[in-house]
């Protein structure tokens, strides 16, 4: 890799862009600002600028660590040195006209007190929280033999690896964006709030839309993958759609949980079960043939031939690109890591669990599709532990992912629950806090309806591989692979642009601007002010994740499609399971 390119995600070479030497991890003294109108988010001032975004973030890291902003020379430095990986992420350059180690900071206004003090009421996760959280889904391991079966071993091997290399490179863009823009004064609670600080409210809309979409989708999976899990423990003889309601009438109860640190012993518990199930289910597949009955009904292959596997799938365009977006679901978590981000201590120690949690998924997933795509081939379901042939073994898998699939449609519903509660009931209507008596009244009330909008999806498209390559397309592309690209871009532009400002002072906002986006000098600077190769490689991964998403909802529709027309499948509201022979 380009060094410039690592310099973006903090891991290589300093980055000529926003710091240089006294700051706090590396984001201690940032350059001013730029945008041709103040920059504007739903739970901050209207008049907050973008410079105010980068100096405020940049004292809060410094007050994580203990310094107050006039001690960030020689202790910071220092400090720096004793962590490696500060020292490979710290930036020097000539833009150093935001120097948070001399200016004084503002008191806070009663507005901005408060704003802060729900934000630090939340901040309660530290980095292993997130590591569990991270690695509680469900679904990425047990469609990974799935989605090789689609594609193939050589196909399906390379890109497993190459897709997580990206969503580390993406998932680090995130977070050196979020610990440069957030502070409890001006709080980045959402993927959105992020967007809006960059692009503006239209790309806020657009991520909430996405994120709003995938969240609920991804509750509806886990309640109809529970549903045909409950369906084949109970032999087929409770109808279908009964199968899929119990769960989120227990995901109404259990999601009355408001916070991410309350949850982290259930997201803990959910990741040793899961490698439970991986290691179970590897056991009984290499000792009993495939379910070839469920096989055939739901996936159409003919239950008469032997196992097969191949080097590079035979299967139609349309079912391997599904197969392929199956496997992006397996690293669908960037979505939600700024509202992680949000609800922790200390957010510069979120790689930490991002990274193990990225490792531990492409590590497990990968094995194990390899092994269950070996023992079972084109005979492989969308949930692999559902596709052993003896009864009991395939109750312990169902029984065991029941619990885990609570727990990560929990995790789900809370965090989109809450995008819908900051976005809506406080943005728009002025509601009271998250956190407040009245905020426990609404939350109960959108809980209900949630859980209850995810079981009418659910229930709509039941099958699984198709569901999950459909949001896996149109929204878990976009958020790991698309967006935090151009996100990084924009920050980059921007701030590159303020190479000729004059000096910040705290509550000035944009005022040492020399020019507007307006001007074509500004422009100037920003795109062609420093590391050009970095921000054109930023570029294609955005344009070809848009590409790969197109092409994905293409093959899901086309998959949903072909389900729906082949006799004997499943029915949307029906009582037929889709594994049932």
């Amino acid at each position: 890799m380009d060094s410039s390119v690592a310099s973006g995600v903090a891991v290589g070479v300093p980055d000529r862009l926003n710091e240089k030497k006294g700051s706090d991890e590396g984001i201690s003294i940032v350059k001013g600002g730029a945008e041709s109108a103040v920059i504007t988010s739903s739970n901050v001032d209207e008049n907050v600028a973008f410079e105010d975004f980068l100096f405020y973030a940049a004292v809060q890291r410094l007050e994580e660590d203990g310094l107050a902003p006039g001690e960030a020379g020689a202790a910071a430095e220092v400090g720096r040195k004793k962590n490696w990986f500060n020292k490979l992420s710290s930036h020097k350059g000539p833009n150093v006209n935001l120097d948070v180690s001399k200016a004084s900071v503002p008191p806070m206004t009663e507005d901005e007190e408060e704003r802060a003090n729900a934000s630090r009421a939340l901040r309660l996760a530290g980095w292993a929280s997130i590591f569990y959280l991270i690695t509680t889904d469900i679904l990425g391991p047990f469609n990974a033999p799935f989605a090789i079966s689609q594609v193939g071993w050589v196909p399906g091997i390379v890109l497993y690896f190459v897709m997580g290399i990206m969503a580390l490179y993406t998932g680090l863009i995130l977070w050196r964006l979020y610990v440069r823009l957030d502070s409890p004064r001006y709080p980045l609670k959402t993927y959105g709030d992020m967007a809006d600080r960059i692009f503006g409210k239209t790309a806020r809309h657009i991520c909430t839309f996405l994120q709003s979409i995938q969240l609920l989708v991804n509750v509806a999976t886990i309640c109809l993958s529970n549903g045909q899990a409950l369906s084949q423990i109970s032999n087929f003889r409770l109808c279908f759609s009964v199968c899929i309601v119990i769960w989120p009438i227990i995901g109404m109860v259990i999601g009355q949980i408001r916070t991410l640190k309350n949850y982290g012993w259930l997201a803990n518990s959910a990741v040793w079960i899961n490698l439970i199930i991986i290691f179970t289910s590897m056991g009984f597949v290499a000792h009993s043939p495939p379910n070839r009955g469920a096989a055939a009904t739901s996936l159409h292959v003919d239950p008469t031939q032997p196992v097969m596997t191949t080097k590079f799938g035979k299967l139609p365009l349309f079912a391997q690109v599904n197969g392929i977006m199956n496997m992006v679901f397996a690293y669908g978590g960037a979505m939600i890591f700024p509202e992680m981000m949000a609800e922790m201590r200390r957010p510069m120690d979120f790689w930490k669990g991002m990274t193990m949690a990225q490792l531990l998924i492409f590590v497990a997933y990968l094995l194990y599709g390899a092994f269950i795509y070996a023992f079972q081939g084109q005979f492989t379901l969308p949930l692999a532990y559902q596709g052993v042939s003896k009864h009991s073994w395939q109750n312990l898998g169902n029984v065991l992912s029941l619990i885990t699939g609570i727990i990560a449609a929990g995790l789900y519903g809370n965090i989109g629950i809450k995008v819908v509660y900051i976005n809506i009931v406080e943005g728009w209507f002025g509601g009271p806090r998250l956190m407040s008596s009245g905020g426990r009244i609404i939350w109960s009330v959108l809980v209900f309806f949630y859980w209850s909008l995810a079981f009418v999806v659910g229930s709509a498209i039941p099958q699984v591989q198709n569901i999950t390559g459909l949001i896996a397309a149109i929204a878990i592309m976009q958020f790991t692979y698309s967006f935090p690209p151009v996100l990084r871009l924009g920050y980059d532009v921007i701030t590159d642009a303020m190479a000729a400002d004059k000096p910040y002072t705290p509550g000035n906002g944009a005022a040492g601007r020399i020019d507007t986006w307006r001007d074509w000098s500004r422009w100037k600077r920003g795109l062609f002010g420093g590391r050009v190769l970095f921000k054109l490689f930023n570029l294609i991964i955005f344009l070809g994740g848009l590409a790969m998403a197109c092409l994905g909802m293409w093959g899901a529709g086309e998959n949903i499609k072909t389900a729906f027309q082949t006799s004997g499948s499943a029915t949307s509201f029906g009582c037929k399971s889709p594994v049932q022979p």
